[in-house]
């Protein structure tokens, strides 16, 4: 094995975790198997005194085995960040702090990255009741509508990627789950395979209804990233004219009544509501050229491309 570190496995414990020194000695005999040198980067997000002290017993015992805790609890794409900033291997491999997929099927993505940048993993046959069926093919078939991205698991934390992913494509907020697509976004091949779901992937407890609104709103949030980064004024300026053409047309109807009709338009709230739709639209177009003024500015620093290979 080389003395080189070549794999880094970058481990987020948020609130949901399972046995450390097992899930840990899972892990590193699955990596094992690669006969590749690798490391393990623990991310504490936020206060964990008790597996603090388990994972500082598993370091003493010589292995390759970062821990990073943070001041307080920032969320695990924050948590991933920091494990990326610490990683000094080639390829990172993310997992989580509790079992998803069989430990032995680790290989199978490190091996998968020969051929793109980018290895999630999909987890199947698929354990779980028909209302989380029907919870998670909704929510892929509404992040492929809005993005065109079509994935089948991206709730699967299991994935292995070049380093240049993690230098090149930045994640904050609840975007890990996006990663991706946002990988994708820039030209980096993402591949997607099928592996066996671990048989202690059980989650027993429930989503909040307030968690499902913030899943809409990260769609709606990388369907903006996606599609409309460098193109603000596409965005702003559709909602923009469509809100200003609706009060025009309002207005012309008013004054039609008005004119040719004899109709007062003192006491018609119509007449409010049209001319607050013309300024709402003419303000949202104003958002619209002013977030191109902002791009334009630092378009020199902006990189949304990836150089495959130069020849010559």
């Amino acid at each position: 094995m080389s003395d080189k570190t070549e794999i880094s496995a970058v481990i987020p414990v948020t609130d949901r975790y399972d046995d450390i020194r097992e899930l840990y000695e899972d892990y590193k005999q699955g990596l094992s198997e690669l006969g590749r040198s690798f490391e393990f980067i623990f991310v504490l997000d936020g206060e964990y005194p008790e597996l603090l002290e388990q994972l500082k017993e598993l370091q003493q015992q010589g292995d390759r085995l970062k821990i990073v805790k943070l001041s307080k609890s920032f969320g695990e794409a924050t948590a991933l960040s920091a494990g990326f900033d610490h990683a000094v291997g080639d390829i990172i491999l993310t997992l989580p702090a509790y079992y998803q997929v069989e430990p032995s099927e680790i290989p199978r993505l490190i091996t998968e990255l020969e051929h793109c940048d980018m290895v999630i993993s999909y987890r199947w046959p698929r354990a779980g009741s028909r209302f989380e069926m029907i919870r998670r093919k909704l929510f892929h078939k509404i992040l492929k509508s809005f993005t065109g991205a079509s994935y089948n698991d991206l709730g699967c934390g299991v994935r292995a990627f070049k380093r240049q992913i993690a230098q090149e494509v930045t994640i904050y907020g609840d975007q890990h789950r996006f990663l991706p697509v946002l990988a994708s976004r820039v030209g980096f091949k993402v591949h997607e395979v099928q592996v066996s779901q671990s048989s202690r992937d059980q989650f027993h407890g429930h989503y909040r209804v307030r968690e499902y609104l913030h899943r809409l709103l990260d769609i709606f949030t990388i369907f903006f990233l996606v599609r409309f980064t460098k193109k603000p004024l596409r965005f702003f300026g559709m909602v923009g004219t469509i809100t200003l053409s609706i009060g025009a047309a309002f207005l012309a109807y008013l004054l039609f009544d008005r004119l040719f009709m004899g109709v007062p338009l003192a006491e018609r709230p119509a007449l409010l509501l049209s001319s607050l739709l013309v300024v709402l639209g003419v303000q949202i177009l104003a958002l619209g050229l002013i977030g191109e003024l902002i791009i334009f500015t630092h378009a020199r620093d902006m990189k949304e491309y990836t150089v495959e290979e130069i020849v010559g």
